[in-house]
């Protein structure tokens, strides 16, 4: 681990909140997945995103999902949206609040992207739900 790789505490709330929001599993495997490639990449997320964005006050973590959502939609990260719709599981963001979140999508960024997250949300829900019936549980 790099000197500007170490464990600080920013990167200590990051990992707390990001591991609250989208699961110890899903952490785990990103963390497995690192190499010193990606390492000071990784670092920065979890002290930017999650350290510095998602830990701060003000915002609850279901209204920080729903922005997240819909900038993602927007912006036509469909591998983001998907991961951030299974973490309305631990955000408390709801389908119907998805659901506003996307027609705001629509109205401000365009109904393609709109469209294209709906569809993305659906199949995640579907796979959730399957997910849940089959008695597993994967973040």
């Amino acid at each position: 681990m790099s000197e500007a790789s170490k464990p600080n505490a920013r990167f200590d709330t990051g990992m707390a909140t990001r591991r609250s929001v989208l699961g110890d599993a899903h952490v785990d495997r990103a963390q497995a997945g690192k190499t010193p490639f990606d390492e000071p990449f990784q670092t920065f997320i979890t002290e930017g995103a999650w350290g510095s964005v998602w830990s701060r006050p003000g915002l609850t973590a279901r209204e920080r999902s729903m922005i997240t959502i819909a900038l993602l939609a927007a912006l036509g990260h469909e591998e983001e949206v998907a991961m951030h719709v299974r973490a309305t599981a631990n955000t408390g963001a709801s389908m119907q609040d998805v659901r506003e979140a996307l027609m705001h999508v629509a109205v401000y960024a365009g109904v393609p992207a709109a469209n294209r997250a709906f569809k993305i949300a659906k199949k995640t829900y579907g796979e959730m739900a399957a997910s849940s019936e089959g008695g597993e549980n994967h973040d």
